[in-house]
């Protein structure tokens, strides 16, 4: 891709150009940060899926003191996404 020259390119294509490259920015960071979040999301349900690596015969408050503070934390962030709890309008 070619650069426009600032000294012959009219302000407003240059205004525009930058514009457009700003938001061709915005969206690839946008999805990085979508595949993030779906691979936290993917090792999670997989640590799920795996009782969050805990036998049933070795479980203990303190396992379930660490499930509650992960609860927690899930729940602020779906509170925001979904505008609910304090971020409810």
């Amino acid at each position: 891709m070619t650069r426009l020259n600032p000294q012959t390119t009219p302000r407003h294509q240059l205004r525009a150009e930058k514009a457009r490259r700003n938001k061709e920015a915005a969206l690839n960071a946008f999805i990085g940060k979508k595949a993030e979040i779906d691979e936290m999301l993917a090792r999670l349900q997989s640590l799920s899926d795996e009782h969050f690596n805990c036998h049933p015969d070795e479980i203990n408050w303190g396992h379930v003191g660490t499930l509650e503070h992960y609860v927690s934390l899930l729940k602020r962030i779906t509170d925001s996404a979904f505008s609910e709890g304090e971020h409810a309008e």
